[in-house]
């Protein structure tokens, strides 16, 4: 079994990364396999909503998401983490996620997911929010843990001494192993749930 993480600061070594790094070690324990991709370095552009992803299964701007998209498939679960910048996510990983899940159109239901927000002192909650909405749009089940998912420090490694938002970490990490297998028991014995066509309706009509 896979899980990707995705770190969405710009720093590799900073808080964001103390907090997934301490859900891979839970991870491994579980044995399964990790891979984290570096996306909040990286020059991403945001959506221009060209709709050429509809005939492709791609991006049209051929970066980071395209070469993620094949491993974001190929995953059991996602994991997101970004620092929090004016009560939101890093710009650079919403318009990385944006297109990635507008993008690919392979089926997301059941793989789960769950995101993590670091920040010196506010605006995780609201951040949180906002980073779930993109696994519960998808049919995504949302891995929970003790508290919600967040630790707290400003400088690089101050995280770590957050003793509660580390153990949410591997709280958080190990309920999701969990959750993956038992979707993946779940699948087995009794496959995906069954999915009506999709109703579309427009609030002016």
């Amino acid at each position: 079994m896979k899980i990707l993480l995705l770190n969405g600061s710009p720093r590799s070594n900073g808080n964001t990364a103390a907090a997934l790094g301490e859900m891979e070690k839970i991870f491994a324990a579980e044995g399964m396999d990790t891979e984290c991709i570096q996306v909040g370095n990286q020059a991403i552009r945001g959506c221009i909503a060209c709709g050429k992803c509809a005939g492709t299964g791609r991006c049209v701007f051929d970066d980071l998401v395209n070469e993620t998209a094949p491993k974001f498939e190929a995953c059991d679960g996602l994991v997101v983490g970004s620092p929090v910048y004016y009560a939101s996510a890093n710009a650079t990983l919403v318009a990385f996620l944006t297109r990635l899940f507008y993008s690919t159109q392979f089926d997301k239901r059941m793989k789960v997911g769950a995101c993590v927000t670091a920040a010196r002192r506010g605006g995780l909650s609201s951040t949180f929010d906002e980073l779930n909405k993109f696994f519960t749009i998808s049919g995504m089940p949302v891995a929970s843990s003790q508290y919600w998912n967040s630790v707290h420090g400003r400088a690089a490694g101050e995280a770590l001494q957050d003793a509660e938002g580390m153990q949410t970490m591997r709280t958080l990490a190990r309920n999701m192993a969990f959750l993956v297998k038992s979707i993946a028991l779940g699948r087995q014995q009794y496959g995906l749930p069954e999915q009506e066509a999709p109703q579309r309706t427009n609030f002016i009509r």
